[in-house]
C-alpha cells in the first residue's frame, strides 16, 4: 500500500485497498476547531515543546493513555471516534516562531497526545505545513513519534530540518493483536516498511515498543523476532515503555483480553499484581536479546 491511499466518503474513512485496507470503525466524528497556540512546553523528559495539530486520534488503540483527554476536551465520544483538526494551527505556530520576544529553541516532539498524521491529513497537510516552517526556522530539533506510513509523504522536507529523528510505535509484529488492539492503525509490517524509506534516505529513526503487552509481545521469541526485524531494517535505537495500569485504559483493556486473548489474561494479572518484578524481568530480557541482536535499548 502506498502512502496517502485514503478515501472519504462523509466522515467515514478508509485506507489502502485489499489486504492493507484499514475499515475505521463506525462513524469518525470530524470538526474544524481554532487553536490559539500551536507549540507547547512540556514535561516530557528529553523536550523543550510538544505539538499537536490535531485532538483525538483514530487509531482507537485500545490501550492509549491519551484517552484521558475526553476528560478536558468535553467530547462524549469514545476515544477514537472523533478527531479535531485545528485548522489554524500552521498560522499559529508561524506567529510563535516570529515572536521577537521568545525564540524557541531546543527539542520539539510532534504527536505527544495524537499522531500527526492521521488519515486526514492527506486532505488538510496541517503537518506538512508545520514542518516546512520548522525547516525555515531551524531552531528546533524536531522528533515525531507515529504509527502512520504516510510520514514518507515529507521525506523531502524531513532531510531538511535540523537534527530530524521519526519514531514509529511498534506493539507488536503479530497483525492479529494489532488489529485488535490498533483497529485504526496502518499494520506493524507496513510502518517497518516506511521506516526503512526513511531509513534509506538517512534520516535517522527509532522505534517505541509500547506498550509491552504481557502474554501477547513479552515473550522472548516475540520480542527477539521484533528487535531481528528492526536491526535488519537499519534501525539500532529502541525504547521500551510496559504497560501503564490507568484504570480506564485497564478496564478496556481486560475486556479486549478476555474476548480475543482468554488465555493470556493471568499473565496480564500477573503484571498488575507485582509491576515492579514485571519491568524488571522485562527490561533485562530486553537488554539480553538487544546485545545478541545489535540494538541499543532505553527504557521509561
Amino acid at each position: 500500500m502506498e502512502a496517502g491511499e485514503y478515501h472519504f466518503t462523509n466522515n467515514k474513512c478508509t485506507a489502502g485497498t485489499g489486504k492493507g485496507m484499514i475499515a475505521l470503525q463506525g462513524k469518525i466524528v470530524t470538526r474544524e476547531i481554532l487553536c490559539k497556540t500551536a507549540l507547547s512546553k512540556t514535561g516530557i523528559p528529553g523536550y523543550e515543546y510538544c505539538m499537536n495539530p490535531y485532538v483525538g486520534c483514530v487509531h482507537g488503540c485500545i490501550y492509549c493513555y491519551a484517552s484521558f483527554m475526553c476528560r478536558f476536551t468535553g467530547h462524549r465520544e469514545k476515544w477514537g471516534e472523533f478527531l479535531d483538526v485545528k485548522v489554524n494551527f500552521p498560522e499559529a505556530l508561524a506567529k510563535q516562531l516570529g515572536s521577537r520576544r521568545t525564540r524557541p529553541e531546543g527539542r520539539v516532539l510532534l504527536g505527544s497526545v495524537t499522531d500527526a498524521y492521521q488519515p486526514v491529513e492527506i486532505r488538510y497537510e496541517i503537518t506538512r505545513s508545520v514542518l516546512k516552517a520548522l525547516a525555515d526556522y531551524q531552531r528546533l530539533q524536531v522528533n515525531i513519534l507515529t504509527k502512520s506510513d504516510l510520514v514518507q509523504r515529507d521525506l523531502p522536507l524531513l532531510q531538511q530540518l535540523q537534527d530530524c529523528e521519526v519514531g514509529f510505535t511498534i506493539t507488536t509484529m503479530d497483525h492479529k493483536v494489532a488489529r485488535v488492539l490498533e483497529p485504526g492503525a496502518f499494520l506493524p509490517n507496513q510502518r517497518i516498511a516506511a521506516a526503512r524509506k526513511l531509513v534509506e534516505a538517512s534520516v535517522s529513526v527509532w522505534v517505541f515498543i509500547a506498550p509491552l503487552l504481557p502474554g501477547l509481545s513479552d515473550s522472548e521469541e516475540s520480542l527477539t523476532d521484533l528487535l531481528k526485524t528492526l536491526h535488519e531494517t537499519g534501525i539500532e535505537e529502541i525504547l521500551l515503555d510496559n504497560l501503564n495500569p490507568y484504570p480506564a485504559v485497564m478496564h478496556r483493556l481486560k475486556t479486549a483480553y478476555r474476548q480475543y486473548f482468554p488465555g493470556a489474561l493471568p499473565e496480564l494479572e500477573e503484571y498488575l499484581s507485582h509491576p515492579a518484578i514485571y519491568r524488571a524481568k522485562s527490561q533485562a530480557l530486553l537488554r539480553q536479546i538487544s546485545d545478541f541482536v545489535g540494538c541499543r535499548p532505553y527504557f521509561i
